[in-house]
């Protein structure tokens, strides 16, 4: 059997780049305060197109195969670009907190497109879990009030959970592109071809009358911290472990996008709430446990 294990880099680089997703949810809110949701997504695919711009002669040259263009161009059309536009929407409909509870599917979904285009094997117990986990986000959207933060919930969730559908389509053929490309050049790829995607928004989004500090630190947060260095990260986590192993570690970002959401936006969920987003937590964790064949096979 091949060694599936996760080595402490991939690790390390999983988790950094799941505590800056966490923290995007958190940022977001804040830039949203001074700036329309598609400006900030524009905003921070252009600074970390600015930095990729900087770096690209000492980057060497980016040499892709002609068959490897609908791959590159597909994962960037899923992330950033569609990704961005349903969650840029449900943060302005939901809460940082549920709407990064609803992530808690994406390992889930990434077995499932994992089984469904790369053969990897989907058992009955993941999926078990995948439906604890959508049984899990129902209740926790459904339970949720409208608050003048979070308007409609339930509609700011479905769309995040859209967002993660387009996730799956980034993971899964990023794990493909990795065998061919440094991590670093797919996340340019990747800001490059959303700052273009976003560029119209400059015409029909209207700019605010001044700028306000805390949203700006906020979509440099996103620009630098997020687009350039967590999606590096993680491209460089995904390129060393299994898609499967990978996207497990993204069971970390509703954790620490709740606990950064109650110390720095004081969001708090409703008991029903905590009750939804553990059955979904637990949906993940089922999935996440080795099943028989792979116990049998680590013994061996």
């Amino acid at each position: 059997m091949a060694n599936d294990r996760v080595s402490w880099r991939a690790a390390l680089a999983l988790t950094a780049g799941t505590l800056l997703w966490g923290g995007s949810f958190i940022a977001m809110k804040i830039a949203m305060r001074g700036y329309a949701p598609l400006l900030v997504v524009f905003c921070r695919m252009a600074l970390a197109s600015l930095v990729f711009g900087l770096m690209w002669r000492r980057m060497g040259g980016f040499g892709a195969a002609k068959g490897d263009w609908p791959g590159l161009i597909f994962m960037a059309l899923c992330e950033p670009c569609l990704y961005f536009v349903f969650e840029a929407k449900a943060l302005t409909l939901t809460q940082a907190s549920q709407a990064a509870m609803v992530t808690a599917m994406l390992p889930l979904l990434t077995v499932l497109a994992a089984a469904l285009f790369l053969k990897e094997k989907l058992e009955k117990k993941a999926a078990f879990g995948l439906l604890l986990a959508v049984v899990g986000v129902v209740v926790m959207s459904a339970s949720g009030g409208a608050t003048g933060d979070a308007p409609r919930p339930v509609l700011g969730n479905f769309l995040e959970f859209i967002a993660m559908c387009c996730a799956v389509g980034y993971i899964v053929t990023a794990r493909r592109l990795a065998a061919r490309h440094r991590p670093l050049y797919l996340t340019a790829m990747q800001a490059f071809t959303g700052t273009v995607f976003f560029t119209p928004v400059l015409f029909f989004v209207p700019f605010p009358e001044r700028i306000e500090p805390g949203p700006t630190l906020a979509v440099v947060f996103l620009g630098l911290g997020v687009t350039f260095v967590a999606y590096g990260l993680y491209n460089y986590g995904v390129s060393l472990a299994p898609a499967s192993k990978a996207a497990a570690f993204l069971n970390l970002i509703p954790v620490f996008a709740c606990l950064l959401s109650y110390f720095m936006l004081d969001e708090k969920l409703t008991p029903t709430q905590w009750v939804g987003g553990g059955l979904a937590l637990g949906g993940v964790a089922l999935s996440a446990r080795p099943g028989r064949d792979d116990q049998s096979s680590r013994r061996e």
